[in-house]
């Protein structure tokens, strides 16, 4: 076996307009040649360039599918600019943590069209996974392996329901004072949110082994999407083995389909701020770390927003410390419709977390269409499952539309098929 490795590095200096800092670093871009010889790892026999990428993206491009894109810490696709990704192509992230922490990033204005293909998906993973051109997976990372990079944050322009009602906030993952964190628009300002922003595509996309720490508590998730407008594409997204949530929706008005969470650390579908876009066909698998199915929070201002989730699959995990199927807090306002759930701990529950979600259950403003759930063992009741754990505010009808089956007999949840190109597929033998 032989390696031959050349190396050209080309640094520019951009001058950045309103999005990226005085210290943010500018673009750096590194060509490596790997030349590999039958060494039983590559896609193929032909040479590949790794191009390594790092501040801001001023102008259009393309990255291809012949060559690996490393991430070093944060690279921002900037307002006006639109970054398009062929299908089949690698992207890592390199390792760090804080400020070194890396991710791609869709600022406001900006536009993404990543289409991959169920053959040929887009892949973002870390460095250190030895996948290469024309592979979907590599060998040497598993589910286990969690916060070898950041992730993929989508910002947009779309309602959100922030504290104060400015209508603008700083995307969780990013630093307070870094301007390309910003989604939503300046009320004060006389903006108005446009609900129909689009921020671009991503079709056949996965990202794995991400959540690297900013800082205490504030872990990058797999897929941050800050107030993105329903003119933009997100479909057939597979999330892996994230430290914090799978997908989180910061308002916004975008539909969503066809996604899947497997083995987060925390939360695989978390919806904060408003949100009232549409999820449809999702698949979520709890790991042996993950925390809930579904974190769903509300409106933080006076803004009212109410999403849909239609046909769910939530598969549990009985070793997690935690592993609850769905978690509504602080004002939680939205509905979920055929949910299939089954492989989870006697001890998870459906939670209404206070007064203020347990007021909006009896105003009709959360609401539970079908769920059929494969009951623990130990457990009797599929209303049970159902808590209601506000202090002052009784409820009625909670767990109502629940009914037990055994796994396999189920007439909800989701259309697992069209799922069957994930990486979580086969490396989870969910045999989809």
């Amino acid at each position: 076996m032989k390696k031959i490795i050349l190396t050209l590095l080309i640094a520019s200096t951009l001058v950045f307009t309103g999005c990226l800092q005085d210290d943010d670093t500018p673009i750096i871009v590194e060509e490596t040649t790997n030349n590999y010889y039958n060494d039983g790892n590559s896609g193929s026999d032909e040479d590949y360039e790794t191009i390594i990428k790092a501040g801001g993206i001023a102008l259009d491009e393309t990255w291809t599918s012949d060559k690996v894109y490393v991430l070093d810490r944060k690279v921002v696709v900037q307002e006006g600019v639109t970054l398009t990704i062929e299908a089949g192509t690698i992207i890592k992230g390199r390792a760090g943590t804080g400020s070194l922490s890396s991710a791609l990033i869709i600022a406001r204005g900006a536009k993404i069209n990543a289409v991959g293909t169920a053959d040929a998906p887009i892949i973002f993973t870390s460095e250190s996974d030895n996948i290469e051109p024309g592979q979907t997976a590599g060998t040497n990372l598993t589910s286990a392996n969690k916060g070898l990079w950041g992730g993929v944050i989508m910002l947009g322009r779309a309602t959100i329901s922030v504290s104060g009602d400015t209508g603008l906030a700083n995307i969780e993952g990013i630093a307070a004072d870094d301007t390309f964190g910003l989604y939503g628009v300046d009320l004060a300002d006389g903006e108005t949110f446009d609900d129909e922003d689009n921020s671009g595509t991503l079709q056949y996309v996965s990202i794995r082994h991400g959540g690297a720490l900013l800082g205490e508590g504030n872990e990058i998730n797999g897929l941050t999407l800050g107030g993105v407008g329903r003119g933009t594409t997100i479909d057939n997204v597979e999330v892996v083995a994230n430290v914090d949530d799978g997908v989180e929706f910061f308002g916004g008005t975008v539909n969503a389909s066809n996604l899947l969470v497997w083995a987060q650390g925390d939360d695989a579908l978390d919806i904060d701020q408003a949100y009232s876009g549409t999820i449809t066909n999702a698949v979520v698998v709890l790991g042996d770390d993950s925390d809930h199915g579904l974190e769903i929070d509300g409106p933080e201002g006076s803004i009212d927003g109410e999403f849909t989730i239609n046909n769910l699959t939530m598969i549990g995990n009985t070793t997690t410390a935690n592993g609850e199927y769905a978690d509504f807090r602080s004002n939680a306002q939205g509905h979920v419709n055929n949910v299939y759930a089954y492989g989870f701990k006697d001890s998870s529950d459906v939670e209404l977390d206070n007064d203020g979600v347990a007021t909006n259950w009896n105003d009709g403003l959360i609401t539970l269409g079908t769920w059929e759930i494969v009951l623990p063992s130990g457990v009797t009741d599929v209303t049970s499952i159902f808590a209601n754990k506000a202090e002052n505010v009784t409820v009625t009808g909670f767990g109502d539309t629940a009914t037990a089956v055994t796994q396999g007999s189920q007439t909800v949840g989701a259309n697992t098929s069209a799922l069957s190109w994930t990486y979580a597929n086969t490396a989870g033998s969910l045999g989809f």
